[in-house]
């Protein structure tokens, strides 16, 4: 097969972890032609972005201090994971010249005295353009061949939309097959870095975080790869949080669209856009585990399998939200009332997670996130109280539960049922909104009861059977 394998960054943590996912990508390449996609080490990504807000600050020391923190903690792991003298003096020499150049970097951004989404993007790519050095010379280790590469590197081009970038799939196409071939057929396994490519200058470019999910669905869209595998810590998409409800399962079969709307209610933090580049050429995903490769994960296709089309799939629970109530009598029939409550909101950078409004237009409720509250609210009171908004009502730490599930749509009673079992665990319902492809109900609760509305939703449709 040819194969796509992306590693999560908690894959990679550890000299154990490392050497045990170049096990896996040196056994699979027996068979297999790979290419590998990774993200940076946990918590790097973080500290990177934690640089630039020392920078903000003016905290040149505490930045200086952190990345040789970084850079110290990848020299170490090289010293403990290579074995062989002239693999490690060569990794160690690779990781010094990608160290110059992000002091290098630090010290441009210090002299400044600002930071740029570009060169935001330039400093946090660092953190995969470190790790994948460790995973390609583990591999060297091991006897199999392999390169390390940069999303640059690659040939993924982007616009240049610096934070949030989308890639030039055409142009990209053309170059990936023109560097990744020859080296598929040498049997040198690519280790890309995942999360970032290059605009049309050269000049590097991210996708958000997540984004490494979406670097591995590009690649494996531009080879016309056979399969894509999602290696990380969990065993899958499951059927609930299994932290929430103990009899939680994973899901053998999910479409891509339901897994759309799972990755979008925190199923598994996936890239919003990472199914894009599957959908036409319809190329099976693998959600899998690098800690238990047993078992075989969620297969993710087009088109499931008739007897895997369940009613519900899984019970989906976001927390630590707020709940903002807007009402006013001068909103009902004004042309572009939810609008300028919509780009208030976005001139501060909060983002709306789910929306409802009654149909006499007289109040929308908004959801956001706990951290974005306070933002939020004083955004609107400064700008729209008194105005287009006559009052408003805040409540905090509600829960956003979402029943998710392709057979839902056309059957009738799904809502009936859920509302029924929320109501026999005396949990009051704030806030309810469907979205017309009847994949998903959402609605929202308090936190206090949120444990129990998903467990009970959980045994109403007997999710534990579900396999």
């Amino acid at each position: 097969m040819k194969l796509v394998v992306k590693f999560g960054g908690t894959s990679i943590s550890s000299v154990k972890n490392i050497i045990e996912v170049a096990k896996i990508l040196h056994n699979l390449s027996k068979k297999n032609q790979i290419i590998t996609v990774c993200s940076a080490i946990s918590g790097v990504t973080d500290d990177l972005i934690q640089i630039s807000k020392f920078i903000q600050k003016g905290n040149k020391d505490k930045a200086k201090k952190l990345t040789k923190k970084i850079i110290q903690k990848h020299k170490q792991l090289a010293d403990d994971l290579i074995k062989k003298p002239q693999n490690r003096k060569k990794l160690l020499e690779k990781l010094n010249s990608d160290s110059t150049e992000l002091e290098h970097l630090l010290h441009g951004i210090i002299l400044l005295g600002e930071v740029t989404p570009r060169s935001m993007d330039y400093l946090i790519s660092f953190g995969e353009r470190l790790s994948i050095n460790l995973v390609a010379y583990a591999l060297l280790d091991l006897g199999s061949k392999s390169i390390p590469l940069t999303g640059k590197d690659i040939g993924i081009v982007t616009d240049s939309n610096f934070g949030e970038a989308r890639p030039l799939m055409d142009t990209t196409r053309i170059r990936i097959s023109k560097i990744a071939e020859p080296l598929l057929a040498k049997k040198i396994i690519p280790i890309v870095g995942g999360f970032a490519g290059a605009d049309q200058h050269g000049k590097f470019t991210t996708f958000g975080r997540g984004g490494s999910d979406y670097t591995a669905t590009i690649i494996a869209s531009c080879i016309n790869s056979d399969e894509i595998w999602l290696m990380s810590d969990v065993d899958g998409l499951m059927t609930a949080d299994p932290k929430i409800v103990k009899s939680a399962k994973v899901l053998k079969e999910v479409s891509y669209v339901e897994a759309i709307e799972m990755a979008l209610f925190g199923a598994k933090q996936i890239h919003p856009r990472t199914f894009e580049p599957l959908l036409s050429k319809k190329i099976p995903m693998r959600i899998r585990s690098t800690f238990n490769t047993k078992n075989l994960g969620t297969n993710v296709i087009a088109t499931p399998d008739i007897g895997t089309k369940k009613t519900v799939k899984c019970v989906s629970a976001i927390r630590n939200n707020g709940l903002i109530d807007v009402r006013g009598g001068s909103m009902v029939g004004a042309p572009g009332t939810a609008a300028k409550i919509f780009s208030t909101l976005a001139e501060v950078g909060v983002n709306i997670m789910m929306i409802s409004q009654s149909p006499s237009e007289s109040s929308i409720s908004i959801v956001v996130k706990k951290t974005d509250l306070d933002k939020a609210v004083s955004a609107l009171e400064m700008n729209l109280l008194g105005k287009i908004i006559k009052k408003l009502e805040v409540t905090t730490d509600v829960s956003i539960i979402a029943l998710i599930g392709s057979g839902m749509r056309g059957t009738i009673g799904v809502a009936s049922r859920v509302f029924g079992a929320v109501e026999k665990k005396g949990v009051n319902v704030v806030m309810i909104a469907q979205g017309s492809s009847e994949l998903n109900i959402a609605f929202v609760v308090k936190d206090s009861g949120c444990k129990s509305v998903v467990q009970a939703l959980h045994d109403e449709f007997e999710l534990a059977k579900i396999n």
